[in-house]
């Protein structure tokens, strides 16, 4: 699964693992993605969303009309 977000857009952060001894090695922080389902009633159909879970709590704050038209604006397919 790509650790993209749909509704965002953020990707992974990258930075370094340092160990005790202060060696650095690469290391990457991936959003925390889930697949949701949501209805979408103006259209009559399910969608299924890759979100993080910040994300989820976004449409639960502004609802999923809204969500999608976001994700559409930002030339993204739903």
């Amino acid at each position: 699964m790509s650790a993209h977000r749909q509704l965002t857009g953020a990707q992974p952060g990258f930075g370094n693992r340092i160990s005790h001894s202060h060696r650095r090695t690469s290391r990457r922080f991936d959003p925390n993605i889930q697949k949701k389902r949501y209805w979408l009633a103006g259209e009559g159909r399910h969608v299924r969303l890759t979100l993080s879970a910040k994300a989820v709590k976004t449409i639960d704050a502004i609802g999923i009309e809204a969500a999608v038209a976001r994700i559409r604006a930002r030339g993204e397919k739903v």
